[in-house]
């Protein structure tokens, strides 16, 4: 395992780059949403101006603000070059696809997008799913080949 920032495309077969991988996703979790109620802040003052532009039309956005900001933010930090956002880098941790290939956008997007309709159908049974698989893979990295790996 190397301490290279920029991760494996393909998932390692050695079980040292996936030890401990859990409680850190946890903690990345966390430090993401953080910084996502903080970029929702000026995304809210350009929406209001939008809004002003567009005659009241942009006010139907506040609602799903959150998500877009958040769709945006996993889309590009996750499916960028590093293959992880700023709390996964912070935690040291990257996530990759079983099959070999670069995560993208939309891979992203959809990664995001199943946790969080499965977080809301499944809330704490989620992460007990990463205790009994293998590589501590969540059902969602299982629905759409991924996992999460260690980077540093």
């Amino acid at each position: 395992m190397s301490l290279n920032p920029n991760p494996l495309y393909a998932a390692p077969d050695d079980w040292r780059a996936y030890s401990g991988t859990l409680s850190r996703r946890v903690f990345a979790f966390i430090l993401d949403y953080v910084v996502i109620l903080l970029l929702c802040i000026p995304a809210a003052v350009i929406l209001f101006f939008l809004s002003i532009v567009t005659l009241g039309l942009g006010f139907f956005l506040y609602p799903a603000l959150f998500a877009i900001v958040a769709g945006l933010y996993f889309g590009f930090t996750v499916g960028g070059p590093s293959q992880a956002s700023l709390g996964m880098r912070a935690m040291g941790i990257a996530i990759v696809r079983v099959d070999g290939r670069e995560m993208d956008f939309l891979t992203a997007i959809v990664h995001l997008a199943l946790f969080w309709i499965l977080n809301s159908v499944l809330t704490p049974l989620i992460l007990l799913v990463g205790l009994f698989t293998d590589r501590s893979r969540l059902l969602h990295d299982l629905l759409i080949g991924t996992a999460t790996i260690r980077t540093a």
